[in-house]
């Protein structure tokens, strides 16, 4: 008898898939799923109980366990339960609730969620065995953990907060630029007159402004701290300076500060199609770009409530002082097929915080 396509279906595995996982016991939980935990596209990864502050980041390397690292690496093990300050410049291990058995033709890869890099927060998941961060080979068996090193702020953190989210996929997923200029053909997924095809969809930046010329925050430093869970609690002064639109449309980003910047261009994801935004390549720029690259089904898409959304750009300067132009391109948008099309889509329907978004910052902030 043959297994249901939405299991076996080669693509991004959507919801309906990730909650046959947990069913199956391919997802185990510490914890049971929260109502809200299953994304379009991904699942949301929860911090558990404790929290290793560590000397450095590292990856356990083949034949070894995070575990059998955090003897010689940990600095000092504490308890989540009553809530945890984790402080910028530090670098915190902390097991997750989820735990995998991966089918053997299934990987994943993790990313930040959306909140989480708008903060700032550095995270990564890391897994036993693991040659590479945020990203677990197919028929993985074993816990996940998350490295946590908040940059720009510090950040209060519990159990069940959630950093980190990740992606199911089965087989070839990924869109060649031929492709992806076809689906724009057929169906829009950027407002530009000559979209940039080359190793995924091109984004440029923003630096006109269409909100009185305001084009994006720097964080302040020594701020205080932020609470990952609580939605519009903090006072965007407090935490931010405003940037707006100087004599030429262009920015200077200053070694070692971090911005909040929007991309010229609105994008749409289609239904059945999930993105990614990754760094374009280090040579063309001075800085890094977007800290959180998962784009579910249905970002931008009218039909959800999301014509006119464009991406946040989460950007950091490096060593020297880089000017950015306006219309530069700073990123791509990688494109990948789903298995099938989600049960449910990005969206206000589901209370998703970034539908039809321009600049903006996290949740964390009043309007």
């Amino acid at each position: 008898m043959s297994e249901p396509t939405t299991h076996r279906a080669n693509g991004i595995l959507p919801v309906q898939a990730i909650e046959a996982m947990v069913a199956d016991g391919e997802i185990i939980l510490d914890r049971p799923l929260d109502p809200d935990q299953i994304q379009p596209a991904s699942l949301d990864l929860r911090l558990g109980r404790v929290a290793y502050r560590v000397r450095a980041s590292f990856l356990a390397g083949p034949g070894v366990s995070v575990a059998d690292k955090l003897v010689d690496l940990t600095l000092h093990k504490f308890s989540l339960d009553d809530g945890a300050v984790l402080e910028t410049g530090c670098v915190y291990i902390v097991p997750l609730f989820e735990h995998l058995v991966l089918p053997a033709d299934v990987s994943a890869t993790a990313n930040p969620k959306s909140s989480t890099g708008r903060i700032d927060v550095f995270t990564r998941v890391i897994a036993d065995g693991g040659r590479a961060f945020d990203t677990i080979p197919a028929g993985y068996r074993g816990p996940l953990y998350a490295e946590i090193s908040p940059r720009s702020f510090p950040v209060l953190v519990r159990p069940g907060s959630r950093l980190s989210q990740i992606r199911f996929r089965r087989g070839d997923t990924r869109l060649s630029d031929a492709a992806l200029a076809a689906l724009h053909a057929e169906d829009p997924i950027i407002d530009a007159e000559n979209p940039v095809f080359e190793g995924g969809l091109g984004l440029s930046i923003d630096l006109v402004g269409r909100d009185g010329g305001l084009v994006g925050y720097r964080a302040k430093r020594h701020a205080g701290v932020i609470d990952v869970d609580r939605k519009g609690a903090c006072a965007i002064g407090d935490f931010w300076e405003p940037i707006h639109l100087g004599r030429r449309p262009g920015l200077v980003l200053d070694p070692d500060e971090f911005y909040i910047l929007v991309s010229n261009e609105a994008v749409h994801v289609p239904p059945v199609y999930a993105a990614e935004m990754v760094a374009i390549d280090p040579l063309v720029g001075e800085f890094r770009v977007h800290y959180a690259g998962f784009f579910d089904p249905g970002f931008g898409n009218a039909g959800a409530g999301g014509k006119g959304s464009r991406a946040v750009l989460e950007v950091r300067s490096r060593d020297v002082p880089f000017i950015v132009d306006h219309g530069q391109t700073v990123g791509r948008l990688v494109y990948e097929r789903m298995s099938e099309r989600p049960r449910r889509l990005y969206g206000e329907a589901i209370g998703s915080n970034y539908q039809a978004q321009g600049l903006k910052l996290s949740k964390h902030f009043a309007p």
